[in-house]
């Protein structure tokens, strides 16, 4: 007999949603099974025997996983659906597999945006309990002092910064209203004293919603431009933006392996 999965790892799997938005979905009414509509989050289910349907199209796992790295473009939403009619980042990449994207990025924001089918990818590189290096160069105004970028460096508190969020935008918890950073790597890459802008690297392993915007206001300087460089030192630079390229099993090893070590 084969062996039961819950419902919401089996639609993550599928790659219909991460975990947390499947779970959602469920409880929405959305997701039936051998032709009922299941709302209950315990329901455990026999992959190649019942048949499952989300919107009423039946949801079959992919027997091949699709790890894509973006670059994405500025005016870009990383959501699969939005409800204001703005672009997503699934426009951008032309593929027959149902795609969604690891983590966010900001509509202000360029830069490294992985997306995949694989929904146990998303999961475990998505989850609070896992901490991927990220790498952003960001424009900020005014010229910014050695003391403000040591502050950076051992951690500032930001406000409203505990929405953690899945692959897709969902969040898994909110804290409290002020937040202690965790301790970033900072660098000034230039100093423009004509045009009053300075541009750092900073490199965070936290999901903290438009952590580096806020990381930068507490220590007194708007963000100018932000784009994502790297993620777990993949970067993006020879990745024309709005392109993509699919992922080396090198490198998708390289992002797992740092989930584990951390």
């Amino acid at each position: 007999m084969e062996e039961k999965i819950r419902l919401q790892k089996y639609l993550a799997d599928c790659g219909v949603a991460s975990r947390r938005k499947a779970e959602e979905l469920i409880l929405q009414g959305k997701v039936a099974v051998n032709g009922e509509t299941v709302t209950e989050l315990g329901t455990k289910i026999e992959p190649n025997k019942d048949i499952v349907t989300y919107q009423g199209k039946k949801v079959e796992a992919s027997h091949e996983y699709v790890y894509i790295l973006l670059n994405k473009p500025i005016g870009y939403v990383t959501t699969a659906k939005d409800q204001f009619n703005r672009d997503s980042v699934l426009d951008l990449v032309k593929t027959s597999k149902r795609l969604v994207p690891v983590g966010r990025l900001d509509m202000y924001t360029s830069g490294a945006l992985i997306l995949t089918n694989d929904g146990d990818f998303v999961y475990k590189v998505t989850h609070p309990k896992h901490e991927i290096n990220k790498t952003y160069t960001v424009t900020i105004s005014g010229i910014v002092k050695n003391e403000e970028v040591e502050q950076l460096r051992k951690g500032v508190k930001i406000k409203e910064a505990g929405e953690l969020r899945d692959g897709i935008g969902n969040k898994f918890k909110s804290s409290q209203e002020g937040y202690l950073t965790k301790p970033a790597k900072v660098k000034i890459l230039k100093t423009d004293e004509e045009k009053n802008q300075s541009r750092l690297e900073i490199t965070i392993h936290e999901g903290k919603n438009r952590q580096v915007r806020k990381m930068c206001e507490a220590v007194g300087h708007k963000v100018l431009a932000l784009h994502r460089s790297k993620i777990a030192g993949i970067e993006v630079k020879d990745i024309p933006l709005g392109k993509w390229r699919y992922l080396k099993e090198g490198e998708i090893k390289k992002i797992l392996k740092e989930n584990i070590e951390k």
